[in-house]
């Protein structure tokens, strides 16, 4: 039985920090305005992953009034995610990010963006796939005054039965 979830997350870009995607610094002349650290494509894959296995979102695990999360690392919580899914006997099959951003650049990055995302997940990069997209200049995006992600995840009960 395979079963598929999907996420999305959008962020503003502030003056401070760095723009992160998957872990990787992207661009270190602006930030995020997040709770967390803002990493779009972890929060987008994320909720992904919780959809897939019926837990829920990120907003009910991680919720951005409570300020324990105040600057957290959106991989850890990606790989605390991929422990809860694994706790409800499933496995991560494949995953497909779209990050959409008028001047960010994904090209340059797309490998070391992939190899860490798949190490959070646990499986091969084979099974990680990472696109970028611009919205011609329309919206939020277009305009430069943000960046988004919206992610698939597929899952797969475990083998062993759990």
């Amino acid at each position: 039985m395979t079963r598929v979830g999907w996420g999305a997350d959008a962020h503003r870009f502030s003056a401070d920090g760095a723009v992160l995607l998957g872990g990787i610094v992207v661009d270190n002349t602006r930030g995020i305005e997040a709770t967390s650290d803002g990493d779009v494509v972890a929060h987008a894959l994320s909720d992904a992953l919780l959809g897939a296995a019926a837990l829920g979102d990120l907003g009910a695990h991680y919720p951005s009034s409570d300020r324990q999360w105040e600057g957290a690392d959106s991989m850890d919580i990606l790989r605390s995610v991929v422990a809860m899914v694994e706790a409800a006997g499933l496995a991560v099959t494949s995953v497909d990010v779209t990050v959409i951003a008028q001047t960010v650049r994904v090209a340059p990055v797309r490998d070391e963006i992939r190899s860490a995302l798949a190490a959070a997940l646990g499986v091969g990069v084979a099974t990680v796939s990472v696109k970028a997209t611009t919205t011609d200049g329309m919206g939020f995006t277009g305009t430069d005054e943000g960046i988004a992600a919206v992610a698939v995840a597929c899952l797969e009960r475990m083998a062993n039965g759990e």
